[in-house]
């Protein structure tokens, strides 16, 4: 009879943090994309017409809310996964008991002794899959929490700042095959960020 030891936590790393973070500012009537004027040159794009990104893998690394929930979630599993694994172990324990004494048994009271095990081997199942349950129910909450945190912060920033769109960036990861540096935000919506968040903890 052999145990599972396998424990299959999500992993807060598998977070998808962030798909499209869009913000559209309140000012509908400047709608115009570039036009041409009645001489035939362009006229600039607006302020207001410009989308910007925000780069997800640093984002990630250097939101302080990110990294302290991300410690929050990495405690929580491994005291789910000790808590997993004693088990497991008094299991394990108890069926090379049962091994031993059972050599000294009659059939059917081996047959009884067998019921029993596989009754607990059931049981230390179904823990497992509560204890996964769980960490996947706080990761989903969390990572809601954190999604509404952020498109909340951009929706204010992009107003602040006249852009209709904030989207997401990740190297390798994403649509984007290329952004000019210049509608880079990342380092500006990462600092509101930690500046909100550290006055919330107040």
């Amino acid at each position: 009879m052999n145990l599972k030891k396998s424990f299959a936590l999500l992993p807060v790393s598998g977070i998808a943090l962030l798909g499209i973070m869009a913000a559209c500012n309140n000012n509908q009537g400047s709608n115009t994309a570039a036009k041409k004027d009645s001489t035939g040159t362009k006229v600039d794009v607006a302020k207001s017409e410009v989308i910007v990104y925000v780069n997800s893998d640093s984002l990630q690394k250097h939101y302080e809310y990110f990294t302290d929930i991300k410690k929050k979630l990495d405690d929580k599993n491994t005291v789910r996964q000790q808590q997993f694994e004693s088990k497991g172990k008094a299991f394990q324990q108890e069926v090379a008991n049962a091994q031993r004494a059972a050599q000294g048994m009659s059939q059917e009271q081996q047959q009884q002794l067998s019921l029993n095990l596989q009754k607990k081997q059931q049981d230390l199942g179904q823990l497992q899959q509560s204890l996964a349950g769980q960490a996947a129910k706080d990761e989903q909450e969390e990572t809601e929490k954190l999604y509404a945190k952020i498109t909340e912060y951009l929706k204010k920033y992009a107003n602040e700042h006249g852009y209709k769109m904030v989207i997401s960036y990740s190297k390798g990861n994403s649509a984007i095959l290329y952004a000019d540096e210049s509608l880079d935000v990342t380092n500006d919506v990462v600092k509101g960020l930690n500046e909100e968040y550290k006055a919330a903890k107040k």
